[in-house]
């Protein structure tokens, strides 16, 4: 006999996640004796990664909660779609931070030799595999970011 999950004991990888970000988030916090610590590359990255992956949970429970629960569906389907806007614009963010790599690093690590690619090119490889997964289940005008503000 197996008895229900209680909510704190359920999933416990995504409660462990979202330590994980709350943790990191206090630590960007200001204080006084610590400076601001701003985005880099490779913070926007992992960020990224996490993005992608949240992007394909909700997918997946989008595609199978829609079924039985049309209207739960419809707003995973949009939190899905939301999901993605933030992780194509985290991956422009990207592109527009300076890079802090030396040539003298590149050359040294052979990015010609990594089965990824280069590691600049990681973000780039993972944005365009989720981007041709969204671009199967939704449309242009999906993906238009929604405005609430009137038109008079």
């Amino acid at each position: 006999m197996t008895f229900p999950l209680r909510p704190d004991d359920a999933h416990p990888y995504l409660r462990a996640a979202s330590a994980g970000i709350r943790h990191h988030t206090r630590a960007l916090a200001l204080s006084e004796t610590n400076p601001p610590k701003r985005a880099d590359r490779p913070h926007l990255d992992v960020l990224h990664a996490h993005l992608t992956a949240l992007h394909q949970l909700v997918d997946r429970l989008a595609d199978s909660t829609r079924p039985a629960h049309p209207a739960a569906g419809r707003h995973l389907t949009i939190a899905h779609t939301r999901l993605w806007q933030a992780t194509s614009e985290v991956h422009s963010a990207f592109h527009l931070l300076p890079s802090t790599t030396t040539q003298a690093e590149l050359e040294a690590c052979h990015p010609e030799q990594l089965p990824e690619g280069p590691p600049v090119l990681t973000i780039c490889q993972r944005h365009l595999a989720s981007g041709h997964a969204v671009r199967r289940k939704t449309t242009p005008t999906d993906l238009r970011p929604h405005t609430t503000a009137c038109v008079r």
